[in-house]
């Protein structure tokens, strides 16, 4: 009998919750401690994992300057692509407004401090921590990287003498990575805790908004491959049907389980196969694993705004920018582990006083969602491989 994935038992679960929201709802509505430990524990993720994998990526040659041609001009495609993907799912979010119709409620807490509108001063105000064992303890995800970043930046120019913190920043980066996949064992009976005490206590009536979410979620990255995607193939002149062929199993393996990193390897063969040399293929794709996660981004966009428009939470057009360029920052740490988004959502929540219980509902459909965000994050790495190896002229695919 072949083992059950973690993914499979998340669908268990969520099977599970349903069913016992609607045949028992008064037990269903007393599960809410079990889904509250799992969230407690996604949330002891955030701070150290952000700064850890920011400040090793960055002192073991990170930097800009050190990465050379080609990693410049990876970066500014990873950039490029990225903010597009934010901003497209900033657009969907907004346009077809899911989150209406789901009740969310804020506690006293997040409720007492609401979101004010941002002046210039006071954005560059809270970019800056000043204390980051305060900003961690807050979970204020923007003002984790900025602290990380710079202090990778410090760690690189130090060099020599710098080498056991950027060791030690990996080691500690690899157990969050380990610390994450174990927290996940408990996915299903968080999920299934989570959806149970959501339709127990208001009803099945709320599936049609996560639903709708779920929806607004696939439709959107259709369009970014379509449109975003496409068009990149077409000014880098990349043959699309043998890129799609090349791209196909990985994008597979992804979306079925859930990891990027289980794709890594056929990802990095395949390209090489497809004409991307291997002293590219080698460096772009493992780092758009923490630059380039195209499918993530448009996620984190959607879901942010999802439970702002949940809670009854009206953002204006400069918090909804001001939240995306923190997405646009935390986005770099997301882990290539099942569910990892889970972790930067629930910092964002945190950083812009928009309740967790969104975090909750969202776990009901998390799986779903995290399929698909994942193979788009592999297929857009695949894609950068090959551009930035068009880019230094080389022929990949078919092109003559």
């Amino acid at each position: 009998m072949k083992r059950i994935s973690l993914t499979a038992w998340i669908f268990i679960g969520m099977a599970a919750g349903v069913a016992l929201g609607v045949v028992a709802p008064h037990v269903a509505a007393q599960l809410g401690p079990i889904a509250n430990v799992f969230l407690r524990l996604i949330r002891t993720i955030v701070a150290p994992l952000i700064f850890a994998t920011l400040v090793a990526g960055i002192a073991h040659g990170g930097d800009i300057r050190r990465m050379g041609r080609i990693g410049a001009k990876a970066i500014l495609y990873f950039e490029i692509v990225t903010t597009a993907a934010l901003f497209l799912g900033l657009a969907a979010v907004n346009l077809v407004r899911p989150g209406l119709g789901v009740p969310i409620q804020q506690t006293a807490a997040e409720a007492a401090a609401p979101v004010a509108p941002p002046t210039l001063g006071s954005v560059l105000e809270h970019v800056f921590p000043s204390s980051i064992i305060d900003a961690m303890a807050r979970n204020d995800a923007l003002q984790i990287v900025v602290f990380a970043f710079l202090f990778g930046a410090a760690c690189a120019a130090v060099g020599a003498k710098a080498e056991p913190v950027a060791k030690f920043c990996a080691s500690l980066a690899e157990i969050m990575f380990r610390y994450t996949r174990y927290v996940m064992y408990l996915a299903p009976l968080g999920v299934g805790a989570a959806l149970a005490v959501t339709v127990g206590s208001k009803g099945l009536g709320v599936l049609f908004g996560l639903g709708k979410l779920v929806l607004t979620m696939y439709a959107s990255l259709a369009i970014f491959v379509v449109v975003v995607l496409g068009a990149v193939l077409l000014i880098a002149r990349i043959p699309p049907a043998a890129f799609y062929r090349a791209a196909r199993e990985p994008f597979l393996i992804a979306f079925s389980t859930a990891s990027s990193e289980a794709a890594l390897p056929l990802a990095l063969e395949s390209m090489e196969k497809f004409g991307v040399p291997k002293h590219i293929v080698g460096f772009v794709i493992p780092t758009g694993y923490s630059f380039n996660l195209d499918g993530s981004t448009l996620y984190l966009s959607l879901a942010s705004v999802f439970v702002a428009q949940a809670a009854g939470v009206d953002l204006t057009l400069g918090q909804q920018l001001l939240m995306m360029l923190t997405l646009m920052l935390t986005s770099k740490g997301v882990a290539g582990v099942p569910r990892a988004s889970l972790v930067i959502l629930a910092g964002t929540l945190t950083t812009f006083h928009l309740p967790m219980e969104g975090a909750a509902v969202l776990l009901g459909v998390d799986a779903i969602l995290d399929m698909a965000r994942t193979s788009i994050n592999v297929l857009g790495n695949c894609l950068a491989s090959a551009v930035v190896a068009r880019w230094e002229g080389y022929k990949v695919g078919a092109v003559g």
